[in-house]
């Protein structure tokens, strides 16, 4: 890997880590600005529409990112996605409702991902996509926990009282926005880095860019990564996968509440420990599985959604820290080769730009779904543990599915 490589690793950091760090400063503005929208047990149910807001734009733009990734320099595009998250961020220090302007940083969010991807099949060989994978994932989560603990961090107590003794804090009505002023600062940083991201040759440009040409090849996209054996299988998978896993973020928050007891910011910071086991699984799936064996790691996304399930019985945070560092470790573990297996049918196939695109609009969409079906759980008062249960039974059992139907693809097939 030459340093072209960690440049593109160091864009994506700092981009996640304010990704994440603004997800728990907008939830805390949520909670200033409507006090009400908690439920009896405590758990505010705009919190999951909060990330419908977000992962909305990768839905509705699927069709046109993935062209518009395709028929730029992907550092160029990154730039300008970074510059639209930017906008984003101030719109909400600036008066903007959160959810809205949240809303404007994933529009920002959608158009990034084609290209952060992408440049990894057009920069790299096949047989170093994994491990690539191993790191963009790796360092992804490094991003999700900080962000985790920075979100935390930046709207408590201990942040207000130090901005206090300072100038800056003069300048904020709010803890909240005073947490999002920090955060611009790695929106900013964010957006340098991407200067320095070497240029690749343009891959798949479009002969045609017409709304309706547009939306009539992303849907030749879509028929035919879900056609291909090897393609449906990694794009099954990591739909389910990003799906629950947004969800599950928030149903720990809740069950560190409830069940632990767990405070705002210490609930945050158990929530990071599942992103610490999904590093280690993507370092040890880097490490260990090839392209090759890929769909071969498909039972370990069934122990997890067994191990979702073990939630249920614990009662100790030291207990609790283990199961989520397993969970997380189980999820890495899988997810890895499955996005290295998907990134490469899809550049074979179409283009990586317009493959990403796909998987982007499949996965959000289940994110959508999850997150809403979740935010009706919360308002139907179900308890946190019968929430927990659901969505570990829903993994295990698509897991199994896709494993009894796909097991042997890789085997049978070229790639």
């Amino acid at each position: 890997m030459n340093r072209g490589f960690y440049t593109i690793l160091a864009a994506q950091f700092f981009s996640a880590l304010a990704d994440n760090a603004l997800l728990f400063a907008a939830i805390a503005l949520l909670k200033v600005l409507n006090p009400a929208c908690m439920s009896e047990s405590g758990e505010c149910w705009q919190t999951p529409v909060l990330q419908q807001f977000f992962v909305f734009a990768y839905i509705v733009l699927a069709p046109f990112v993935g062209p518009f990734a395709d028929a730029l320099p992907k550092g160029r595009v990154m730039f300008v996605s970074n510059t639209v998250k930017l906008a984003g961020c101030l719109a909400m220090l600036w008066g903007m409702h959160p959810l809205f302007a949240y809303g404007v940083v994933g529009i920002g969010a959608a158009m990034y991902s084609p290209a952060k991807y992408g440049i990894l099949t057009e920069y790299l060989p096949a047989q170093q996509l994994v491990l690539a994978n191993g790191w963009m994932e790796g360092l992804t989560v490094a991003a999700i926990i900080l962000g985790a603990l920075l979100g935390g961090f930046l709207v408590g107590p201990q942040f207000a009282a130090l901005a206090a003794h300072s100038q800056a804090g003069a300048w904020f009505d709010s803890p909240a926005k005073l947490a999002i002023g920090a955060i611009v600062l790695l929106y900013l940083a964010a957006a340098t880095i991407n200067l320095y991201i070497p240029r690749v040759a343009i891959d798949h440009r479009l002969p045609k860019k017409t709304p309706v040409y547009i939306l009539q090849d992303f849907w030749h996209c879509f028929r035919l990564l879900w056609r291909d054996p090897l393609g449906q299988v990694s794009l099954a998978v990591t739909t389910l996968f990003w799906g629950a896993g947004a969800t599950l973020r928030l149903i720990v928050l809740a069950w560190a509440a409830t069940v632990l007891n767990f405070g705002p910011q210490r609930a945050i910071e158990l929530s990071a420990v599942t992103a610490v086991g999904i590093a280690i699984g993507s370092v040890l799936a880097a490490r260990f599985v090839t392209l090759q064996r890929a769909v071969k790691v498909l039972p370990v996304g069934i122990a997890m959604g067994f191990g979702v399930m073990g939630m249920v019985f614990i009662s100790d945070w030291k207990l609790a820290v283990a199961m989520l560092m397993l969970i997380g470790a189980m999820g890495g573990f899988f997810v890895v080769p499955m996005n290295a297996l998907l990134q490469h049918r899809g550049h074979l196939l179409m283009g990586a730009g317009h493959s990403i695109a796909v998987q982007n609009f499949n996965e959000n969409l289940s994110i959508l779904l999850l997150l809403g079906a979740y935010a009706l759980m919360i308002r139907a008062e179900l308890e946190i543990d019968t929430i927990a249960v659901l969505f570990g039974l829903l993994v295990a059992s698509a897991m199994y599915l896709l494993w009894r139907r796909h097991g042997h693809d890789q085997d049978e097939g070229a790639m």
